[in-house]
């Protein structure tokens, strides 16, 4: 049997979800598998009173979680905001999960993303065989998220020109979404909502327009607020990507992910640890998902092609390739961190060595 490389949300962790729905005797909004109170339990991690232990899904504040899971029991839409790589995709998918048990009714934002793909589109050899009918009507995961009872997704909702995001206001307002060839609509039924996702780096192409903004409750997700709490996230999503990628290294020692963690940390706030020293910040977003994706593939080169364990030279790899996007401006301010942080600091030769050798 054929491996699936990344299960859904709802399959990865079906266990989970099974063990939350048996013991979950609270009240359960209209096609919800869950109470909102389990739903933010499986978000945020808990041991049920059999003993089950719920891993955490999100490492932050929890009250923002009860806030977002509470907008999608009432009539407004959840906007879920920040910048790239606060695991807002990651909440949104386990949101549907838990939900609507079902995380794939997914419309994914771009600049080039028709009206068809948040209302509906036509089977055109059945349109011009037999005309407009619902049986040559293709509906959008938005119109089953509808008919259905479910979560729908957006991704990227700034990405999408403004023409096209106004076909939300209908939908989100009237919960219902108008079928003008047919001189017909579809009704939103019980536990239909939906989650969209934006970024602020994307603030300013396509604005939401103030009709929009309305019918969404915004939820801003930071970056993590302290060092341990990162560390933590980029130790939990390492662990299971390795898992699920079948890497032949061990797991990264907490040490090295701190490094890494340490290092974007300082980058992006400007200044290093003690406060002593002003830094420059690269033009990249250096997130904590940014942070992940340089230790996976350090252990992947540890795995494949060194010892087994990942080491100074695997770490410098990924870290020139996050933080230099801009070949000119980002190499000055790699060079000047290692000169005056890195090469300065107790215990972090070998890395300075390692980081210097790549670039």
């Amino acid at each position: 049997m054929t491996q699936t490389l990344r299960e859904h949300a709802e399959q990865q962790f079906a266990e989970e979800l099974a063990a939350l729905a048996r013991a979950d005797s609270h009240a359960r909004p209209p096609n919800w598998r869950l109470s909102p109170h389990a739903v933010v339990d499986y978000l945020l991690g808990t041991t049920l009173d059999d003993g089950f232990v719920v891993s955490p899904k999100y490492i932050g504040s929890g009250r923002l979680m009860e806030i977002a899971v509470a907008t999608l029991a009432t009539d407004r839409a959840l906007l879920l905001y920040g910048v790239p790589g606060t695991a807002k995709s990651w909440v949104s998918e386990h949101l549907a999960a838990a939900i609507s048990g079902d995380s794939t009714l997914l419309v994914q934002g771009s600049a080039g993303i028709a009206e068809e793909a948040l209302r509906y589109g036509w089977n055109y050899a059945e349109l011009l065989a037999h005309g407009p009918s619902h049986k040559a009507l293709v509906a959008s995961p938005v119109m089953r998220a509808m008919e259905e009872g479910r979560l729908a997704r957006v991704e990227e909702l700034t990405r999408i020109p403004a023409d096209v995001q106004d076909t939300l206001i209908t939908i989100l307002s009237e919960k219902a979404l108008p079928i003008p060839e047919l001189n017909d609509e579809v009704q939103a039924i019980g536990g239909f909502n939906l989650i969209a996702t934006a970024n602020n780096r994307d603030r300013g192409v396509n604005e939401l327009s103030s009709a929009l903004k309305r019918r969404f409750n915004t939820v801003v997700l930071p970056t993590p607020a302290s060092e341990d709490e990162e560390v933590e996230i980029v130790r939990y999503r390492v662990e299971a990507l390795g898992r699920a990628l079948q890497l032949p290294a061990e797991p990264p020692a907490l040490e090295a992910i701190r490094r890494v963690v340490t290092i974007f940390r300082e980058l992006r706030e400007g200044a290093t640890q003690d406060g002593r020293n002003k830094l420059k910040s690269p033009s990249g977003t250096l997130s904590t998902a940014e942070a992940i994706s340089v230790i996976t593939s350090g252990m992947a080169l540890a795995g494949h092609f060194g010892s087994g364990s990942l080491d100074d030279a695997d770490i410098a790899s990924g870290l020139l390739g996050a933080v230099v996007k801009d070949p000119v401006q980002d190499a000055i301010v790699w060079r000047e961190y290692l000169e005056t942080v890195v090469r300065e600091r107790d215990g972090w030769k070998g890395l300075y060595g390692a980081c210097r050798e790549i670039s």
